[in-house]
Order: structure tokens, then C-alpha cells, then sequence
């Protein structure tokens, strides 16, 4: 006995020395992480912010190798970005998580079976006449419970239909995150389109700017040019020059752009079709009237604000039947064997099925009014998803109004683009010529110039222009994503 005492009081001090220094360790540890810096204008680096950094590190994208040779269509820029995209992925993992939040729901029409298997053993003395008996006792057990609602007066069926509405509401917010990011491509293509046209105006501007240097400079060691106009010519040379370069920058910057929504690197090398390659129509088969129509049949947008409302009354139906009664069935069989064993006797044993049935009837009488507030919560939330389509349908119509004008507007100026740049050049060519034949000043020719260089510029904008609007128009009208069917995967 002394023994025993001796080794219990050894693990008892042992399991002390642990249990502080567990506590000490952690209190420092929990110091150390709410340690704060001396004043606001310090910043705060906690204990854990290396591993994060690291962590951090860990998500970076598998690099996208394009094809140096191919000039990229913008479908296939389009197919890319779908792929690639990580916005794509995060919508599609949220339908996915309500699709699973609907199948819980529905799990509901279903009992619940759960099993545990139980097995102990226990020993105590027990007290008898004038002396102590010990006692061991075994229990081994396999219970099962079966709950079941048997009926809600339609409670369940408000929360099925609630998460089956907000399972629609993910989908239809997937389907839009490709249209929105169908638009974003298209309007980083035709950026860098306008950019790179932008860029052969600039160019052509430079080379006739110096041309028409060359030709004052001619002029000038023939006698028949002033030096002013020499410098004037030099003046405009410079400043082709200097828009040449800021035209090359914007072009970096929307290629830039056209990268990113690919989820690719701004730095990646890639072409893309030219703008010379593309069809740009000169009408619009379609009216107002027949886009706002499709618009409201199938923006996913204003689907996904319908389907809010389905979800808003479902909830309400849920609500309602807090008012009636619910009925519950309950069972519980164990299979039982029990041991048990007395000092001086020999072991027993005993084996059965046991448990039980129910039926459970639950009916709030009173709960301070929380049914009705939540009745009326629910209630006013479908007034309000009501509310919220009206207020979609008009911005939509509005939306698909002014992308149309937009439409006719870029498609009449481009007409007016084109009679400008065929004017502008054959103005030029004759100033140019009838200067080098003197029959024009040095001002006639460099007006001439200005005005082409405008017209350059202003016909690759509008022919960009009339695309742009025409994708804007789709992407209102919602039928970037008809052409394409709901994508299984990211």
C-alpha cells in the first residue's frame, strides 16, 4: 500500500508540473500575439505573419504560355478567360455550395437514423450485513435512433423551397459573372484594337509629317522656303514623334488590361486579330423594342432578382406554420448484454432488445409576438425583392435603350469618319502637291496634315467604336451568354 501511495503521489506531481507549464507557455504565447505597437502611426507585424506571408506565396497561378505565332480571335480569348479566370471559379463554387445547401434541405424529407455502440465496465464496493462486496459490472450496447417530422403544416417545405429558390439565385449569379466577364474581355480587345490602329495613325502621321520636312527642307537649299517654315516642319515632325509615343503607351496599357482578364500575366506576350481582319457592320438588324424584350426574358441579373422573390415567399410559407403544431416520431431500439460479477459468485449475464416509441406533438402557445415579427420580416423581404425586380426591369430597359443609341450613333459617325478620311487624304496629297510646285503656302500643307492625322485617328476610334457599342449592346441585352451553354465547370 505504501508503494501505491508512493507512485500515485509521484503521477499527481508530475501531471502538476505539466499542467503549469502548459499554462505559463500559453499565456506567453498569448501575450506575444496581442503585443501592439507602441502608437497608431507604427505598423503591426504579429507572431504569425511570416507563416501567413509564406502561405501566401503558395497561391500563385500555373503560367499560360500563348502561341507567339497566332493572332488570338476574340472568341478564343473569350474561351480563356472562361477557363482561367478565377471569378468564374469563385461563382461556380458558391452554386455549387447552395446546390449542396438545397440537397440538405430536402434531406429533411427523410428520417434520421443514428447508431452508437456503447461498451463499459465498472467496479464498486458494495455494502452488505457487516462487510463490503466488490461488484464488476459490464455493458455492451447498440442503440439506434429514428427521428422523423411527420408533419409541419408546411414549415419543411418553406425551407426546401426557400434553399431550391436560392440554388436558382447562385446559378443564374454564375451565368452573369460570365456575361460580366465576356464584357470585360471584349472591352479589353477592342481597347487594344483602337490602341494598335491608333498606333499605325500615329506612324503614318509621323512619316508624313516628315515628308512634308523633307520637302520644306528641299525648298529651303533651293531658295524657294524661309527658314520658319523649316522649323515649323521640324515643330510637327517632333510632335508626331511625341504622340506616337504616348499612343504606344496606351497600347501597353490595354494590353495590359486584355491579360488580366485572362488571368494571365500583364507581361505575357500575346496576339490578337487585327482590326483590319474584322467585319464591321454598317446597319443594325435589330430593333430597340426587340432587345429590351429579350433583356427581360434573359438578363441573368433580373432571373436571379425572380428568383429572390420565389425564396422571400417561401420563407413566409415557413414562417406561417410556426403558428400550427408539429408532430414527431421517435424510436430507439438497443440491443443490450449486461455482465455482472460479485465477489465469492460467480459471473451473470443478461441479453434483451430494449427501447422505445414516440409520438411528440410540439405547439407554441405563446412566444411574445417573435412569430408574428418574423412573419412580418418575411413578408416585408418579398415586398422587397418585388420592389427590387421593378427597379431592375427599369434600369434594365434604360440600360438597353442607351446602348442602342450608342449603336446608331457610332454607326452613323463611322460613316462620317470614313467621308472624312477619304476628304482629309486627298486634301493633303494636293496641298503637299501644289507645294512642292509653289503653288501653296507652307501653312496650307501643315493644316492639311492636322486635319488627316485627326481623321486617322478619329476613323480607327469610330470603327472601334461601332464594335464596342454592338458588344455593349449584347452584354445588356444579355446575349453573350445565349451562344454559349451553361458550362459544367469553370
Amino acid at each position: 500500500m505504501l508503494d501505491q501511495s508512493r507512485l500515485l503521489q509521484r503521477v499527481a506531481q508530475t501531471i502538476a508540473r505539466a499542467a503549469i507549464t502548459l499554462i505559463f507557455s500559453q499565456g506567453a504565447s498569448l501575450a506575444l500575439a496581442q503585443r501592439s505597437p507602441a502608437s497608431p502611426d507604427h505598423v503591426w507585424h504579429g507572431a504569425g505573419e511570416t507563416g501567413i506571408a509564406a502561405d501566401a506565396k503558395n497561391f500563385t497561378e500555373a503560367e499560360f504560355n500563348f502561341d507567339p505565332e497566332r493572332a488570338y480571335s476574340l472568341p478564343e480569348l473569350i474561351d480563356l478567360a472562361e477557363s482561367r479566370n478565377p471569378e468564374t471559379r469563385v461563382a461556380w463554387e458558391h452554386a455549387r455550395a447552395q446546390a449542396a445547401a438545397w440537397g440538405v434541405a430536402r434531406g429533411e424529407l427523410y428520417p434520421t437514423i443514428a447508431a452508437a455502440a456503447l461498451a463499459g465496465v465498472s467496479r464498486d464496493e458494495a455494502y452488505l450485513a457487516d462487510r463490503f462486496f466488490r461488484q464488476t459490472n459490464g455493458d455492451f450496447e447498440v442503440a439506434l435512433n429514428l427521428n422523423y417530422t411527420i408533419f409541419d403544416f408546411g414549415a419543411r417545405a418553406g425551407r426546401i423551397n426557400a434553399a431550391k429558390a436560392e440554388s436558382l439565385a447562385a446559378n443564374f449569379a454564375f451565368n452573369d459573372t460570365h456575361r460580366d466577364l465576356i464584357y470585360r474581355v471584349e472591352q479589353a480587345y477592342y481597347q487594344l484594337l483602337n490602341a494598335s490602329g491608333q498606333e499605325d495613325a500615329a506612324r503614318a502621321n509621323l512619316a508624313n509629317a516628315q515628308a512634308v520636312q523633307q520637302a520644306a527642307e528641299e525648298r529651303l537649299n533651293n531658295g524657294l522656303a524661309t527658314l520658319p517654315d523649316v522649323l515649323e516642319a521640324r515643330s510637327a515632325t517632333a510632335q508626331a514623334e511625341y504622340e506616337l509615343q504616348a499612343v504606344l503607351g496606351a497600347e501597353e496599357v490595354a494590353h495590359g488590361n486584355l491579360t488580366t482578364s485572362l488571368a494571365a500575366n500583364p507581361q505575357t506576350a500575346i496576339r490578337v486579330q487585327p482590326l483590319a481582319e474584322l467585319t464591321i457592320p454598317n446597319t443594325i438588324d435589330d430593333t430597340v423594342n426587340a432587345a429590351m424584350d429579350r433583356a427581360l426574358a434573359q438578363r441573368p441579373d433580373l432571373l436571379q432578382r425572380v428568383a429572390d422573390i420565389q425564396a422571400a415567399k417561401a420563407r413566409v410559407k415557413e414562417a406561417r406554420a410556426a403558428y400550427y403544431p408539429s408532430l414527431n416520431f421517435t424510436a430507439s431500439p438497443t440491443a443490450q448484454s449486461l455482465y455482472g460479477m460479485q465477489q465469492q459468485l460467480p459471473w451473470g449475464h443478461t441479453a434483451g432488445l430494449t427501447g422505445g416509441m414516440a409520438l411528440k406533438l410540439d405547439w407554441i402557445v405563446f412566444d411574445g409576438r417573435a412569430r408574428k415579427n418574423r412573419l412580418a420580416q418575411a413578408e416585408a423581404d418579398v415586398h422587397a425583392a418585388e420592389a427590387q425586380v421593378k427597379v431592375s426591369r427599369d434600369e434594365i430597359a434604360n440600360e438597353v435603350w442607351a446602348a442602342y443609341s450608342d449603336l446608331t450613333t457610332a454607326l452613323r459617325q463611322r460613316e462620317a469618319a470614313t467621308a472624312l478620311l477619304e476628304a482629309s487624304s486627298r486634301s493633303y496629297d494636293a496641298a503637299l502637291e501644289s507645294y512642292n510646285d509653289g503653288l501653296r503656302n507652307f501653312l496650307d500643307v501643315t493644316a492639311a496634315q492636322r486635319t488627316l492625322a485627326q481623321a486617322r485617328s478619329t476613323d480607327v476610334l469610330a470603327r472601334t467604336q461601332v464594335l464596342t457599342t454592338l458588344a455593349a449592346l449584347s452584354f445588356r441585352a444579355g446575349d453573350a451568354i445565349q451562344l454559349n451553354a451553361v458550362k459544367p465547370r469553370p
